[in-house]
């Protein structure tokens, strides 16, 4: 059994595979955290838990008298203000009969088959079979709030989820100022550091790794997106933790709005992790009889590294959160319209624009901003979603129809959760953008943002974005999100329930999200908000790929995407080749380099066709072939980070390793060249050591030599290795000179006549 209890100890144990999650239910009904870690069977853990006399930590009245008991130094499975514990808290809340936080006891725990289900919000999911749930209810007798505990145990994926449904049982309504969804206590020091991913838009998911201090460090956001900025997911390190090997703890919110994970080290050389939805711009109104479901974190622990977190949770999400039919497809390879022509087009223009792609391989046209209301720039149609017969005479269905004769796939653009001032749609409902009556709205992009948590906006928004894709032949819709909210304020709402509206905006979108990806399942759908403004877990539950920045330079990209790649799957990352100068850095990198860095994602371009010269058309053929031939092996193989997130490097090294390590792709880009250097070494991993592997490809991209000089060991291929020599011996190219040159290698397990 995946979930254990023990009545003679009171204990609760969550067995995964290779973890062991342990709590306690203490004489005065106070749950405790007792252990979560390598896996330990048979054992209770509350041994090691000696409690000390701590000054100022008062004691729960019924251990007035043993002062060693404070709620404030105990290691607490779920935290609540005002109750004696002065650390971070999970629970923050108050009563209109004044009563201010909750001493949570508890109540009752049960444990099912299967995985629990949130309603309106997007969680993993499992067959009966894979997950089983532990509902645990904690309550404060004079509230009457009940705070119920969800975990559902995947024991063979080695994941716990985490969730809570808050329901009022009392006489008076109650405010939930904070009510966040794991609270983490690791209750025995060690030197711990933490791994988050900050960023700006263009320069997303950035790994900065920092020791933890005393006191609290906090990763959120206030915009009412996950945000460019800081992206949900952490990661908590033993100091002594590598890409290999050491503790490392994962803890990744399922939401896309504001978010908020205290990380604590207290007095005590403790650590609590609360992690749940963002509190400082939050708070939720719970009449008597009412409950409010928190968003799910997904939690994670190894002690293998940072590559075994970042293996588990591709697994996870692939397996158990994204529900795409389009994850376990192939998906066409695409160009999108928008850096080549943006808001400048007209039917004839896009189809000598398809019909070029078409030459070369491309199995996807995408027409982005731009084909509807009167949207000639970003300050006017939003929210008008009818084509703009003036530049697509008869209407999308036509331009469509065209496109689909070339034996193309059509895709649109669209932003179904903004609006301007000069469209059709604010004129007839201005109360449906959010706005604070007599303040001028701040501005973003010069738009306003729509009011998601108003049933009759979203009502409406999907009514017109169904009948566009049904009555158009549309196979690919990218979803974009422009700006971030500033006026919280609903004309939906009455005054008390005010600070509610950046929650209910996330629920109007998931509901929006849920009931088109639900009717059009054969669509292929993609995220974005400004680019990776809203790459998280959540959105990951309706589409199956997320655009990962609008910094589509390659070389950035290449920490943009291994950052991303820490715990979201590669096969999530939409990544495209776009046109040089960049434009976004004017910097200018070979044709295949930057192709070697989007096959690393979704793989697309962003460029106009026409403009290119002969050999780069002639390369965007082999492209399109090389693409086909590696798919399975990217999407599917396991990730492997073969130069650090941390390390100043002179190059970018990561590799593809499929199934029982049957194939390794291992891909390279050069970021700084010298002169009078050295060779450029590796080592692989996860290959089979036993095995012997040949160098059956290496294509070099962007690469110059002088006088037809050794390209870099190319002479190479061919040859055969054992597993155990390229994972500890290693394997080493020689210097590369030029601009970003990079180089794809393939070894495969050599026939038995190799060995």
């Amino acid at each position: 059994m995946a979930i254990q209890y023990d009545a003679g100890n009171r204990t609760i144990t969550l067995q995964t595979r290779e973890t062991t999650y342990q709590m306690q239910i203490s004489g005065t009904g106070h749950v405790l955290h007792l252990y979560y870690g390598r896996r330990i069977d048979g054992a209770c853990l509350d041994y090691p838990l000696v409690l000390t006399d701590c000054g100022f930590s008062p004691n729960s009245y019924e251990n007035r008298l043993r002062r060693e008991v404070s709620p404030d130094i105990l290691p607490l499975e779920y935290s609540a203000a005002a109750s004696g514990d002065y650390r971070v808290s999970a629970l923050e809340c108050v009563s209109d009969a004044g009563v201010v936080g909750a001493d949570l006891r508890y109540v009752r725990h049960e444990i099912t088959g299967g995985k629990y289900r949130l309603p309106g919000l997007p969680a993993a999911f499992a067959d009966r079979e894979d997950a089983q749930t532990l509902s645990l209810a904690l309550a404060d007798a004079v509230t009457g709030l009940e705070v119920e505990l969800l975990y559902g145990v995947f024991e063979a994926a080695d994941m716990i989820t985490r969730a809570a449904i808050f329901r009022n049982r009392g006489d008076a309504a109650i405010r939930l100022d904070r009510a966040a969804s794991l609270c983490l206590d690791i209750p025995f020091g060690g030197e711990w550091d933490l791994l988050h991913f900050h960023g700006r838009h263009c320069m997303e998911r950035m790994p900065e790794r920092t020791r933890l201090m005393h006191g609290i460090q906090t990763v959120g956001s206030r915009r009412g997106a996950s945000s460019h900025h800081h992206n949900p997911f952490v990661v908590l390190m033993a100091s002594d933790a590598g890409e290999t090997s050491g503790t490392c703890i994962g803890v990744m919110p399922v939401y896309s709005g504001n978010h908020r994970t205290d990380v604590e080290l207290d007095q005590a050389n403790a650590v609590r992790v609360v992690s749940g939805i963002g509190g400082d711009l939050f708070g939720w109104r719970l009449e008597p009889g009412e409950r409010f479901v928190a968003p799910e974190v997904i939690l994670c622990h190894t002690d293998a590294g940072l590559e075994s977190l970042t293996h588990h949770y591709h697994n996870f999400l692939n397996r158990h959160l994204i529900r795409s039919p389009w994850k376990d497809r192939r998906r066409p390879l695409l160009i999108n319209s928008w850096e080549s022509m943006t808001c400048d087009f007209d039917a004839d223009r896009v189809l000598k624009f398809a019909a070029e792609a078409a030459k070369l391989g491309v199995g996807m046209v995408v027409l982005d901003d731009g084909w509807f209301g009167a949207r000639d720039d970003d300050n006017a149609g939003l929210g008008d979603w009818f084509a703009n017969e003036g530049k697509l005479p008869g209407g999308l269905k036509p331009l469509s129809d065209a496109i689909h004769a070339m034996g193309m796939k059509f895709g649109l653009w669209i932003e179904p959760e903004m609006v301007n001032e000069d469209s059709d749609l604010y004129r007839a409902h201005p109360d449906w953008a959010l706005t604070v009556p007599g303040r001028k709205p701040a501005m973003g992009r010069n738009q306003l943002v729509l009011d998601m948590g108003n049933r009759v906006v979203v009502e409406h928004l999907y009514g017109v974005f169904s009948a566009l894709i049904r009555d158009n032949g549309i196979d690919y819709i990218k979803w974009d999100m422009n700006r971030n909210i500033a006026d919280t304020w609903s004309a939906a709402l009455p005054p008390h329930r005010q600070t509610e509206v950046s929650h209910r905006y996330m629920l109007g979108v998931y509901e929006l999200m849920d009931r088109l990806t639900g009717e059009f399942p054969e669509v292929l759908f993609e995220n974005c908000a400004g680019g990776g403004g809203r790459f998280d877990a959540g959105m990951l539950y309706y589409t199956p790929q997320i655009w990962c920045s609008d910094d589509s330079d390659a070389i950035e990209r290449l920490t943009i995407q291994m950052g991303t790649a820490v715990g979201y799957p590669v096969g999530a990352m939409g990544a495209h080749v776009s046109a040089c100068p960049n434009q976004q850095t004017g910097r200018t990198a070979p044709f295949g380099t930057r192709a070697i860095v989007a096959m690393s994602g979704t793989f697309g371009y962003e460029l106009d066709p026409a403009r290119l010269s002969d050999a780069e058309k002639r390369q965007m053929r082999v492209l399109a072939e090389r693409y086909d031939r590696f798919y399975d092996l990217i999407r599917r193989g396991s990730y492997y980070r073969l130069t650090g997130i941390a390390q100043a490097e002179d190059h970018v090294a990561w590799a593809f390793v499929g199934e029982g390590g049957r194939q390794a792709l291992v891909n390279l880009v050069v970021t700084r060249t010298h002169a009078n250097t050295h060779g450029i070494h590796f080592r692989l991993r996860g290959l089979n050591p036993g095995a012997r592997y040949r160098l059956a490809e290496m294509v070099l991209e962007g690469c110059e030599q002088p006088d037809g000089a050794y390209l870099c060991g190319q002479e190479m291929t061919g040859r055969v290795f054992t597993g155990a020599s390229l994972m500890y011996a290693g394997f080493t190219l020689r210097p590369m000179r030029g601009d970003y040159p990079g180089v794809q290698l393939l070894f495969e397990q050599a026939d038995a006549e190799e060995r």
